[in-house]
């Protein structure tokens, strides 16, 4: 009929790295039937989100339309593609279908929430298909940094859709599947009208390194080190993980796993049959009992994250263990930005302790698990579609991708979060923005970005606090002084006198000179508080503090 059309739109993903979220829909304009791609989170970080626990796409768009919803299709399962299903299963109740690894893992997050195991649906890999609607979807394997990633083919009454997915062109991935350049050849060949592709790692020129090729350099480290080993990386890089453990056992040492997360990802990796030969372990306590040179721990934490095995380490002991001047610690990984601070961190305390610490700067211990230009080109050539469709990335990346892509004679279009393209026709059309942001985990409840929760802890970490206590009686006549609390602000000003007694003593000033009507409206009277106490103390410290008025009236 022509008046359907296919759309694509990014709540997610398209403008940053994280909380991936690709809408796909065909129908009348309004009233397409829709499918969405993966439904990951991003983490929060100290300077711009304090105390938010995790920070997931605005779906509010989807959440409206979710009775159009056939299903969520999972690509892989890194935190930022699969890390969201079960926050917000509630709001969408749309089936979910993943290939057996990545089941795994959205179930155990779903049994987390208290949702039903079986909205998780395993399917097998291409040629296998679901029908979902009018799409007909299939997981094609390709190796990422994951087991059992995946890109999508789409196909639809319009024509066919490729969602890459994460991927790198390895034909050793040592876990999961290998690049298998005539499958997708095949996919190309049947036609594509658009390409929704990985742009992570655009910028980098070289073709991307094999994660086979990693094991002789690590064992060769391993070799050297006269007391304990120990290594950390992505707990989800499960071909990394074995590369490390494989390399700790032919130099002799026995391997322990340290961390929740680095436990559970082995654990699903056997249960689902991608990790079938990886090294024995020992426990916490038998590693405490062996000679330190005969130890390799792997541990979780590479990002930093303050209560991450890595990080307990360097602050002492976990579980019981704890390193001493000699010992060796690698990152065999890469930072990935805006972590660089709490990674150094680390680095610094193990230095303090005598560690030795070695990172990936020189490329020996660490292959990304995205494409890198080259084998984005290759992927391109390979299928050969209409249109290329830059996404997983910021706006930088995205925008490069086009280039690359134009530059090649192929047609590329940006389109950042919101952003909805008609893909009907042999040339992309923007047939709509939609607002999106981003929504908080914050303790327990979601909160939205532009609530000003998060907004006012900044200004409170910033500037400090002051609350003001003011007590008035039937005559709307002060009770006795005001007094103040401070937290977070120094204690002696200019003045050389306590911060609170000159703040007192200028609100008890205020209030001697105070109207009635100042003390009889409550907004008025607190206002004026609130300007004394920040001028009083932009005077004395040189800030001007959040501060909270408290007025008790004696009826």
């Amino acid at each position: 009929m022509s008046g359907e059309r296919l759309i694509y739109m990014p709540l997610g993903g398209a403008g940053e790295v994280g909380m991936n979220a690709y809408v796909y829909g065909y129908g009348p304009k309004g009233k397409e039937r829709l499918i969405l791609v993966d439904l990951g989170v991003t983490f929060p970080d100290m300077d711009t989100t304090p105390g938010v626990d995790l920070i997931f796409p605005d779906i509010q768009w989807l959440a409206e339309r979710s009775s159009q919803l056939e299903a969520i299709f999972v690509t892989h399962a890194h935190e930022d593609h699969v890390g969201a299903v079960a926050h917000f299963y509630d709001q969408l109740k749309a089936p979910i279908y993943a290939r057996a690894f990545t089941a795994n893992i959205a179930r155990r997050k779903m049994e987390e929430h208290g949702h039903p195991e079986k909205a998780v649906t395993t399917v097998s890999a291409w040629p296998e298909i679901t029908e979902a609607g009018p799409f007909k979807v299939g997981f094609v394997p390709i190796s990422h940094s994951i087991p059992e990633s995946s890109g999508l083919v789409i196909d639809t009454p319009k024509g066919r859709l490729v969602h890459s997915g994460d991927f790198k062109l390895d034909t050793g991935p040592v876990v999961g599947e290998p690049w298998d350049e005539a499958l997708w050849q095949s996919i190309g060949d049947a036609g594509v009208q658009a390409l929704v592709c990985d742009s992570t790692n655009v910028f980098n020129t070289h073709e991307g390194r094999s994660e086979s090729g990693l094991g002789a350099e690590i064992e060769k480290l391993i070799s050297s080190a006269k007391g304990m080993v120990v290594a950390t990386t992505f707990a989800s890089n499960v071909a990394r993980v074995k590369t490390l453990a494989e390399a700790g056992q032919k130099t002799g040492r026995s391997i322990c796993l340290l961390g929740r997360a680095m436990r559970r990802m082995i654990e699903a990796s056997v249960e689902t049959g991608v990790l079938t030969d990886f090294p024995s372990t020992i426990s916490p306590e038998d590693a405490r009992e062996i000679p330190r040179e005969n130890v390799m721990l792997i541990v979780t934490g590479s990002q930093g994250e303050r209560r991450a095995a890595s990080a307990q380490l360097a602050q002492g002991k976990y579980n019981g263990i704890e390193l001493k001047e000699g010992d060796l610690f690698l990152f065999s990984s890469k930072t990935i930005p805006g972590n660089e601070r709490g990674v150094i961190r680390i680095m610094n305390q193990f230095s303090e302790m005598g560690v030795d610490v070695v990172d990936d700067s020189d490329g020996r211990y660490h292959v990304s698990g995205h494409a890198n230009r080259p084998d984005l080109e290759r992927l391109h050539k390979v299928l050969r579609p209409q249109i290329i469709i830059p996404m997983h990335g910021e706006h930088r990346h995205l925008r490069e991708h086009v280039k690359l892509c134009k530059s090649n004679g192929m047609q590329g279009v940006l389109a950042t979060n919101g952003t909805m393209l008609d893909l009907s026709g042999n040339r992309p059309e923007i047939v709509e923005y939609v607002e999106t942001g981003r929504t908080y985990l914050d303790g327990s409840r979601k909160i939205g970005a532009l609530d000003g929760i998060v907004r006012d802890r900044i200004r409170m970490a910033l500037n400090g606090h002051v609350t003001v206590n003011v007590i008035l009686d039937e005559e709307d006549e002060p009770l006795g002084e005001p007094w103040c609390e401070i937290m977070g602000l120094t204690e002696e000003g200019a003045s050389r006198a306590p911060l609170v007694d000159v703040l007192e003593e200028d609100l008890s000033q205020f209030l001697g000179r105070a109207k009635g009507k100042t003390l009889r409206e409550d907004d008025v009277l607190e206002d004026g508080l609130r300007k004394v106490v920040r001028n009083s103390a932009q005077q004395e410290i040189g800030k001007k503090p959040e501060v909270t008025v408290i007025i008790s009236r004696l009826s």
